[in-house]
């Protein structure tokens, strides 16, 4: 869960009832609060987008617009442009849920943000420039049904409609995120023990923590290292380097995809306040990208 609130874009994936959208929802509450530069651009956006300013002080955006959203509606648009979900989300969270029932074409203007943290509205008098620094945090089921891989094998899903369902998300849209997780349906337990000893406070201070740390070693978070901050903090060992780059071969995974999988290992690296980034942390960063085993 720490990782998920640090910044990395997150893609939930399970049967319904599962708890993706709670699971989610928790998300901001676990993020450090806004600092003051932060609450200044949250407010100032939300003044724009006619809100009152701050009205969840001090907690982070979180935005969940409807599957039917409109690209305007989603990057801000108009004869005036204002802004939309992607810039109120600004330090925060957008959440996405029934992801592939997004129109294609809406999902695609994603791509350009979630790279450069902003987006550029063009109109034929003049050009706007709207901050959107967000999380993107998104939840689907596993195909159309909803049941593919539950151990009832009510699935009825043909291999044709599962194939279109994920038709639906372009390969360079996930290839932007960088946590894929299954959320498998467990036994119904109504009052079932906490799992573990992971706790709301206890992750909250490990994510507190690990934001320290990356702000005070480079001034931002890791997920929006460019390539430079990459070849510096992220430096690995020659056999590591080595490892890496046969796995991300064998798993047939693009360079953007391979400098995520640097970023997410550098955050496990901070989280366990390990100096440098090792093995553990590059093989446990694969495992989170779709359809990898790392060995």
């Amino acid at each position: 869960m720490s990782l998920g609130v640090l910044w990395h874009n997150l893609l939930l994936s399970g049967p319904p009832g599962t708890g993706k959208t709670l699971l989610a929802s928790r998300l901001p509450g676990l993020l450090p609060p806004l600092d003051e530069q932060e609450a200044l651009e949250v407010a100032a956006i939300q003044s724009v987008a006619s809100q009152s300013p701050l009205a969840h002080w001090p907690q982070r955006p979180f935005r969940q617009p409807h599957h039917s959203a409109s690209g305007p509606a989603l990057v801000g648009g108009g004869s005036r442009p204002r802004p939309g979900e992607i810039t109120l989300a600004h330090q925060g969270v957008l959440f996405l849920d029934e992801l592939p029932e997004f129109d294609r074409k809406v999902l695609e203007v994603l791509r350009e943000p979630l790279e450069s943290g902003c987006i550029v509205i063009a109109r034929a008098r003049d050009k706007v420039r709207f901050p959107a620094r967000f999380q993107l945090v998104a939840a689907m089921n596993p195909c159309p049904c909803g049941y593919l891989g539950d151990p009832s094998g009510r699935c009825r899903c043909s291999p044709d409609q599962i194939q279109r369902y994920r038709g639906k998300l372009s390969g360079p849209l996930l290839d932007r995120i960088d946590l894929h997780l299954t959320v498998a349906r467990e036994a119904t337990a109504l009052n079932a023990p906490l799992a573990g000893n992971e706790t709301t406070q206890r992750v909250a201070a490990q994510v507190a923590e690990a934001r320290r740390i990356q702000l005070k070693r480079q001034g931002c978070a890791n997920a929006f290292l460019d390539l430079a901050g990459l070849r510096r903090y992220c430096a690995l060992q020659p056999e590591d380097q080595q490892w890496l780059e046969r796995a991300c071969e064998r798993l047939g995974l693009s360079l953007r995809a391979a400098h995520r999988v640097l970023k997410v290992a550098r955050t496990l690296a901070d989280i366990q306040q390990a100096e440098s980034i090792g093995r553990a942390h590059l093989a446990e960063a694969l495992q989170y990208r779709p359809g990898s085993q790392a060995g």
